[in-house]
This record gives structure tokens, C-alpha cells and sequence, in this order.
């Protein structure tokens, strides 16, 4: 391809609403453009990129078995409803209605159609299993999307569901998947971690992500630094490092006046002490009705893990009406002696004595206080994992704190949606049972935004050679030079003859120019034929990350570069 028939609409300035590498170096470089809040255009080297991660990952699925369809992107109220999502989903879900009043929505996800579509099909344990995949634009009307690509409102998906008669089966198709999308993200050339996660909207009893590391990251992973242990943030665990107190004290406690001192760092100061001595007492509203629960000063609570552990749809922190109808104080002053609602305790306190908690009274917190001042349901493991905490699998490891970008989840979904929809089939003995799901999503837009936070420099991005728009750059420094002209398209069209994606940077413009733009667009290798060059009989090869060029003889050239991309694409 010649660059100068190419669309490649490149910005020198950066853009004022862009945050992040990838938002901006899309943009500037020609990748996309902006239609509304968080609905992107893909133009035609971002869509390079992009159909290449949907190639691979196409190759990977089909090699484990998964047989591509396509669904509809609009659906209709009634399957929501029958899986109880309808209203559970939130406002993500964009629902409205045609002209014949019936209420649909553009889908986020499709567990609820595809569930239904192999319910009508399948019938006996000889149709089973099943695993169906499709990429598709999805939709999910984000409170505040941002980031580009990376957290719009539209976006592609790929997802797959598998179907399978028992557990063993089940269990296999999760491996299959996982091992499918390690390799899907080998070959994008990713530095990647997979973690532990929450199931989150999707639910299901465990998931996967998959995460690209970079420092501009989104997301937080916590990892042990002497096992193989990782997980995001949401469903870190915490291992117990403490020793417990001897006995439940009791009787010890003293009210002292705090006059004005409500948060956490005004409170020590006060009274003297540090941050962990105190006890905080958070109150929640929930669907089960109002709860309190106790962590520790220094710490926070992980909302996620305890909605789990209550297996609570609803969880959001009580008004300051609600704090004083249940304890009789102001919002700053609250404490676990006297309440009657049900008090759920981090694992850190058991191995507290004489501790600082609010009095549930203006300007008065109790000192010295101890667990046989109040009752708790029990003790769990539900704040918030930072670096340096014990590891939940090993004695020895302590957490440490990277950043990650997901790009892909996989999850064991269980009966959750064939239950719900009555999805069954016919075993060997003839007996209706449920099928047993799974889910595998990855972001194929973010994907190619990851590796855009991943590789990066001043210059523009740094992309892996297998998801590059053009895996590289023939550029004539001066396209009046006969001799330049007729070496750069003989080794263009060496490279094409031998299947590389190459483009020819043929415009009328200074060398600074095509260097800049070859850069910006993260093309990995570039091959820079000058008058000079030709001269000795050599032109210069340039890989994108490195600051050096190679010195190769013309007749060289073309069998060189097709061993680096060939190198790279079996690594």
C-alpha cells in the first residue's frame, strides 16, 4: 500500500481531551475519531490494528473448538427478565421501545440470548458441549466515559459461552479457554498477568482477567512476591499475620470529649495516638436491610468483597439520617457499643485491644475500649488489600501493588442462567438436567488501546509487530531520486511477494515529515533507502524501540526484514 493514497488524517498537537497515552496517540496518529461521548470511529489504520487482534483471536478460538455466530445487538425486555437482570443490570442497560411499545435494549453482553438460543436447540447430552463466540459491537451507556477506547460506551467484544453436561466437562472447557487466551495475548505481544477477579455483573461463582501491564493502568493488581498468587483489587485477599489478644476484655472503656475532631486523622492527632488504634464503624444500607461494619482506622473497606460475603444485590453507604436513627450520633461520631443492627468485623480485629471507637454522641469518642464491649456476627477478611499485607496462600510472601490494564475475563458461570431460564437437556438416564456455563470476553478495541499504553514513547506509539496497522515502513528519503524510487519499490514489493504487511511512504515531503509520521503511527520497522546510502550500497534498518540503525547491503535488505517478522510472530 502507498502511504499517499492512504487516509491517514495525523495531528501534531495533542489533544486537550485526551488523558491517557492511548487517547492521545490514537487520535493524533489517525486511529480514530470522535462521534458523541464515548462512540468512536474506527478509521482505516486503527481498523488494521484492529481486525488483526480479531484474526488472532478468531485462529485461537477455533483452534479449542468455539464456532463463530453473530447475535443481535438489540434484545428484548422478556429474556432479562427471566434471568432477573431486567432491573438488576442498572443504568448501564440502554433500554427503549419501538414503535410497537415493546421495551428492548442494546445489548452489553448476551448471556441471556445466547442461553436462550441453545435451550431451543439443544435438547440431549449428545449435543453437548457446545461453545459459541461471536465479536460484536457492544453498548453500556458509561456514567462518565473516558479514556478513549479504552472506557467508551460503544465498543467491540468478543465474546464466548460454553455449554456442557457435568462439571469434569465444564471445568475443561475453562481450561481451554484460559489456555486459548494465553496464547491470544502471546501473540499480540503482550507482557500480561492473569489474576484473580470478581464475577461482577456477569456473576457466576469465579473468573479470571487478563491483565496487560503498564503503568498507566486503570486497574490495581496485588501479587505475592514468593508465590504465584494474583488478583485485582476487588478480590485481593488479605492473609492473617496477627496475634490474637488473650480473652475478650471488657469494662475498661472511658468516654473522652472530642469537640469537632470527626475524621480519622483529626481524631489520632487529638488523642494522641496512630491511626490503627482506632476502630471506624461504617454504616450501610443494603437489601437486607442496615448493617455496621468495623475496620480498622488505617484501612478501608472492600465493598466488593462484602457484597459477596453477604451475597447482597444492594450495598451503598447509609445518609446522615440513617446514621443517627441507628445510633443515636452525628455522622464522624459512630461506634459498635450499643447498637442493635448486625456488626460485620474485619479480620484485624481480633487482634485489637484498648482501642479508640466512636461514642455515638457529638464531640465523643470511647477510649480503651475491647471486643467484649459489643458483639460482632464474626470476623472476615473484607478491606481493602494494599502492599506490604501477609499473602492469603503462603506464610512467607507479602502483596506489592502493580498497575494493569483488563483485556480480557473469563468466568465459570455454573447454573446461574440455565436455571434461571430453564435451560436444560436430557442426560443418558433419560433425567432433565441444567447446563453448566461459562463466559470468555475480551475487549478487541481495548486490546489495541492496551498495547498503545504498553508501548509508548515522545514519539509516538511502539506496537508489537503482530497488531501493527503495517508491520513496516519503506521510506524513500527523496521520491525525485530515480535510483531511491526504484530500490524502495523493488524491496516493497519483495516484502509483499513474501506476504508482509508493508507500506510505502511515497509523498513529496521532507524526511523529518515521513520520520515523524512513521513513528507517531508505531510502525515496528522501518527500512530508509537515501542518495547517500545507495552510494555504498546500503540502506538503513530501524526498529521502532531502539535509537540505532543497521547497515545492510540493498540485496539484503528484504530477506532481513522478513526474518524479523517472521521472529516475531513465533516468539
Amino acid at each position: 500500500m502507498l502511504f499517499s493514497k492512504m487516509f491517514i488524517p495525523t495531528v501534531k498537537e495533542d489533544p486537550k481531551e485526551a488523558e491517557v497515552a492511548s487517547h492521545r496517540l490514537m487520535l493524533r496518529a489517525g486511529f480514530i475519531r470522535r462521534l458523541a461521548s464515548g462512540v468512536y470511529t474506527w478509521l482505516p489504520l486503527g481498523l488494521r490494528s484492529l481486525r488483526k487482534v480479531e484474526r488472532i483471536i478468531r485462529e485461537e478460538m477455533n483452534r479449542k473448538g468455539a464456532q463463530e455466530i453473530l447475535m443481535p445487538a438489540v434484545q428484548p425486555k422478556e429474556l432479562w427478565v427471566e434471568s432477573t437482570r431486567w432491573e438488576k443490570y442498572g443504568k448501564e442497560l440502554l433500554r427503549f421501545v419501538d414503535r410497537n411499545n415493546r421495551e428492548l435494549c442494546l445489548g452489553p453482553t448476551h448471556e441471556e440470548v445466547v442461553t436462550d438460543l441453545v435451550r431451543r436447540e439443544v435438547k440431549s447430552y449428545k449435543d453437548l458441549p457446545v461453545n459459541l463466540y461471536q465479536i460484536q459491537n457492544k453498548f453500556r451507556d458509561e456514567i462518565r466515559p473516558r479514556f478513549g477506547i479504552m472506557r467508551s460506551r460503544e465498543f467491540s467484544m468478543k465474546d464466548a459461552y460454553s455449554f456442557d453436561a457435568d462439571e469434569p466437562a465444564a471445568e475443561k472447557s475453562y481450561k481451554d479457554m484460559y489456555e486459548a487466551y494465553v496464547s491470544i495475548f502471546e501473540r499480540c505481544g503482550f507482557k500480561f498477568r492473569v489474576v484473580e477477579a470478581d464475577t461482577g455483573q456477569i456473576g457466576g461463582s469465579f473468573s479470571h482477567e487478563f491483565m496487560v501491564l503498564a503503568d498507566t493502568g486503570e486497574d490495581i493488581i496485588i501479587s505475592c512476591d514468593a508465590c504465584g498468587y494474583a488478583a485485582n483489587l476487588e478480590r485481593a485477599e488479605v492473609g492473617v499475620t496477627g496475634i490474637e489478644p488473650p480473652g475478650a476484655k471488657a469494662g475498661l472503656s472511658k468516654r473522652v470529649p472530642t469537640p469537632g475532631q470527626r475524621k480519622i486523622d483529626e481524631v489520632s492527632k487529638f488523642l494522641g495516638i496512630t491511626p490503627d488504634r482506632l476502630l471506624k464503624t461504617i454504616i450501610y444500607n443494603t437489601d437486607q436491610g442496615v448493617i455496621g461494619v468495623l475496620v480498622r482506622g488505617d484501612r478501608e473497606i472492600n465493598d466488593t468483597k462484602l457484597k459477596n460475603l453477604l451475597k447482597l444485590d444492594s450495598l451503598e453507604l447509609a445518609d446522615e439520617r440513617t446514621i443517627e436513627e441507628v445510633t443515636g450520633g452525628l455522622l464522624g461520631f459512630s461506634g459498635p457499643i450499643g447498637l442493635t443492627i448486625p456488626l460485620y468485623a474485619d479480620m484485624d480485629l481480633k487482634f485489637m485491644e484498648n482501642f479508640v471507637i466512636g461514642g455515638n454522641e457529638r464531640d465523643v469518642h470511647v477510649v480503651d475500649a475491647n471486643l467484649g464491649d459489643f458483639t460482632v456476627k464474626g470476623f472476615y477478611d473484607i478491606k481493602v488489600a494494599v502492599a506490604g499485607d501477609g499473602c492469603p496462600r503462603c506464610d512467607s510472601g507479602k502483596l506489592v501493588a502493580t498497575r494493569g490494564i483488563e483485556v480480557g475475563h473469563i468466568f465459570k458461570l455454573g447454573l446461574k442462567y440455565s436455571q434461571a431460564m430453564n435451560a436444560t437437556f436430557l442426560d443418558n438416564e433419560g433425567k432433565e438436567q441444567f447446563m453448566i456455563m461459562g463466559c470468555y470476553g475480551i475487549g478487541v478495541g481495548r486490546t489495541v488501546a492496551a498495547a498503545i499504553e504498553q508501548g509508548n514513547d515522545e514519539n509516538g506509539m511502539i506496537l508489537p509487530i503482530p497488531i501493527a496497522p503495517f508491520e513496516v515502513d519503506v521510506l524513500p528519503v527523496n521520491t525525485g531520486h530515480d535510483e531511491s524510487m526504484n530500490v524502495a519499490g523493488a524491496i516493497y514489493e519483495e516484502l509483499l511477494s513474501k506476504g508482509i504487511d508493508v507500506v510505502m511512504d511515497d509523498r513529496d515531503e521532507r524526511p523529518g515529515v515521513k520520520f515523524k509520521d512513521c513513528d507517531l503511527i508505531g510502525i515496528p520497522l522501518r527500512v530508509t533507502i537515501g542518495e547517500r546510502g545507495l552510494k555504498e550500497g546500503i540502506v538503513e534498518i530501524k526498529r521502532r524501540e531502539s535509537k540505532d540503525f543497521e547497515k545492510v547491503p540493498v540485496a539484503e535488505a528484504a530477506g532481513r526484514i522478513i526474518r524479523y517478522v517472521e521472529d516475531a510472530k513465533h516468539r
